[in-house]
């Protein structure tokens, strides 16, 4: 008859050799390919260009089109120098502001919600085909502190532009790390 402690050692003994078979499925998403030879994201994100996003001039969405280029270009390539482009990235923005909480006393808005809305198409340039299309948003609520402190409420809207336009920028690198890792 097995002791209490020898089934225990029985049990984590069969739980690591199935851990360690199983180890060898799996690659890192992210992983260098320098390091792992069968990792090739980061050079697959690195060969994306992003073209310029063309809000009307003049408006807010025109540096919130900056800000999301510039935070897409960064999380593609890592911060390091481009590759030759293998594809293209369009995307097109707009987006809405909406009051959350009116103060009663006073009717003016004390929190508000930012959103940016964008939608985008990779082209592969090889061939001029449409291999990933989609859409995403990024929603974000910031403060008005009062109505003697208007300075501080268009940074509370800056800041709140800036946090919209990194959610956009992330969810789009994550739809193109899922389409080069599982081609869908």
């Amino acid at each position: 008859m097995w002791s209490f402690d020898r089934r225990i050692v029985l049990r984590m003994g069969l739980v690591a050799v199935l851990g360690g078979l199983t180890a060898g499925c799996f690659q890192p998403m992210y992983g260098d390919s320098r390091v792992v030879p069968t990792a090739g994201l980061t050079d697959k994100l690195g060969a994306v260009d992003v073209l310029p996003i063309t809000p009307p001039k003049g408006t807010r969405l025109a540096r919130v089109g900056v800000e999301v280029r510039n935070d897409l270009i960064f999380n593609l390539t890592g911060g390091g120098p481009a590759q030759t482009a293998a594809y293209e990235l369009k995307v097109q923005l707009s987006s809405t502001q909406q009051q959350v909480i009116v103060d009663i006393n006073s009717g003016r808005p004390d929190i508000q919600e930012y959103s940016v809305n964008a939608s985008y198409t990779l082209t592969d340039i090889g061939t001029g085909k449409t291999v990933v299309s989609g859409s995403t948003f990024g929603r974000v609520s910031y403060n008005i502190p009062g109505q003697q402190q208007r300075f501080a409420g268009e940074r509370g809207l800056r800041d709140a532009e800036n946090r919209a336009a990194g959610v956009v920028a992330d969810n789009i690198r994550t739809r193109l790390a899922s389409f080069f890792v599982a081609g869908t």
